[in-house]
């Protein structure tokens, strides 16, 4: 059962593949904003992924965050996610990423719960 508070915390090494002027959002080789948010749209899918009923997942609809700090080469990105509404289908999420100094990004991320089958189903029409 979906209940407030679910939590996960995922985990990325800042490297080049991941970097602002490797993924073409920046000139700098620092963590890119979008790794950001690809991370912490990683941890808000795990959180609720156990919880879901046989044939559901999530996927990402809304996603509104900061990203005040630059992470170095090397620096490890924590990303959290803890759900905080259930709406039916509706899932919404605070997450937050931090590095060794400390709050890097923070906002909220909305998912939705969709059946596999009927929401890849909508790429053939």
């Amino acid at each position: 059962m979906l209940e407030k508070g679910l939590q996960f915390i995922s985990h990325e090494t800042v490297r080049t593949e991941n970097y602002a002027k490797t993924m073409g959002s920046g000139d700098l080789e620092v963590f890119a904003t979008p790794s950001m948010v690809a991370l912490m749209e990683n941890a808000a899918m795990y959180a609720v992924a156990n919880e879901l009923p046989a044939g559901s997942t999530t996927v990402g609809a809304l996603i509104n965050v900061t990203h005040t700090k630059p992470s170095a080469p090397g620096e490890t990105i924590t990303a959290c996610a803890t759900l905080q509404e259930v709406d039916g289908r509706k899932l919404t999420f605070s997450v937050t990423a931090s590095d060794s100094q400390g709050v890097i990004g923070e906002g909220t991320h909305v998912r939705y719960i969709v059946d596999r089958e009927k929401f890849l189903a909508k790429l053939k029409r």
